[in-house]
């Protein structure tokens, strides 16, 4: 008679495991769409379009005519409309702002649809111990991620037309992370299991997961810099391999991060070096039980990689521009199942 309660306990602790484990993969997927939407907020040139940052009042757009002439001219006291869009109509500007607004309204729902059901499963004991503070930790980094949005959005507001590279890239960065550690606690909570990285092949899965966010952070330089718009010619680069100028910039550091030419460059030496090694990988993974997700890697790889040789090749139209954004999250939440694959 005692053995049927402990089952019982054990069933009912994995299926509370799984439910948390289906939340969060939810999550990670609204995280998923909003970097999408953030990429095409930055590819319509909108995200300086609300001026102003009011985490609760915002959430609701303009209602009226008067709120909309309100809301365009607070636009029309910043640099990009006073040296780009100079003479924009209500319209237009309402067409920019409903992207900008769509992006912001992502992030409070990704925060409802966070908390709501944390509380839930708190309030009712599903939720391990253990587990708490890691997740407590994820909803603080989502807040931490509007705030830092909106640090983002305010240096394009004052001497400038657009955000700085630099905070762009710190706002997609977290963003990945935070997209990443979702998938990783959902696994976590999916099989049961911590993870550590004992074997060499482990531990090339973590080095991998590493590149990728590299490359993607990168591509946030390529983004916020605009160096996607030139240069737009492949395999040549500037009609070589490796062309000229790329440390012509002083101090030197500033070419890794402000040189169109250097950081395109380096965006492309990335791609071709996740090729190399992602390939290789695989191969050395091919009798293992992660084969399936070392290939997959792989070839997730190698199809981002054309994706943005095409998106380069065709000057980033905002379809190819937005879905080499959502490729490489894609690849990077694939990189998270593989590494978790092969933690023990």
């Amino acid at each position: 008679m005692s053995v049927l309660p402990r089952i019982n306990a054990v069933e009912r602790a994995d299926a509370n495991r799984r439910a948390i484990a289906w939340w969060l993969f939810g999550v990670a997927a609204l995280v998923f769409i909003m970097v999408v939407v953030g990429g095409l907020t930055r590819l319509t040139e909108s995200g300086l379009s609300i001026t102003e940052w009011k985490p609760v009042t915002g959430a609701l757009p303009p209602m009226s005519e008067q709120h909309w002439q309100e809301e365009f001219d607070l636009y029309r006291q910043i640099p990009q409309y006073q040296l780009i869009n100079k003479g924009m109509s209500l319209d237009e500007f309402k067409r920019i702002y409903w992207w900008e607004w769509s992006h912001r309204f992502l992030g409070r729902l990704i925060g409802f649809a966070f908390l709501v059901p944390f509380l839930w499963f708190a309030v009712t004991r599903r939720i391990e111990r253990a587990m708490v503070p890691r997740l407590l930790g994820l909803f603080v980094l989502g807040g931490m991620q509007g705030a830092l949005g909106w640090w983002m959005v305010k240096s394009g507001l004052v001497d400038r037309t657009e955000v700085s590279q630099y905070r762009l890239a710190a706002h997609l960065g977290l963003a990945t992370l935070i997209y990443g550690a979702l998938i990783w606690t959902a696994l976590d909570m999916w099989h049961g299991k911590g993870s550590r990285f004992l074997s060499g092949l482990s531990k090339a899965a973590l080095a991998l997961l590493v590149l990728v966010f590299v490359q993607t952070i990168l591509g946030a330089f390529v983004a916020g810099i605009r160096a996607g718009l030139i240069y737009n010619t492949w395999p040549l680069m500037a009609g070589a391999i490796v062309p000229d100028g790329l440390l012509a910039m002083k101090p030197v550091w500033h070419n890794f991060f402000e040189s169109h030419l250097t950081v395109q460059f380096q965006h492309r030496i990335m791609a071709y070096l996740l090729l190399a090694v992602t390939g290789w990988h695989a191969w050395r993974a091919r009798k293992t039980e992660a084969a399936g997700t070392a290939n997959l890697l792989f070839a997730a790889v190698v199809a981002q990689a054309a994706l943005g040789i095409w998106t380069l090749l065709w000057v980033v139209p905002i379809p190819l521009g937005a879905a080499h954004q959502g490729g490489a999250m894609l690849v990077f939440g694939i990189a998270v199942w593989h590494a978790h694959r092969l933690a023990k």
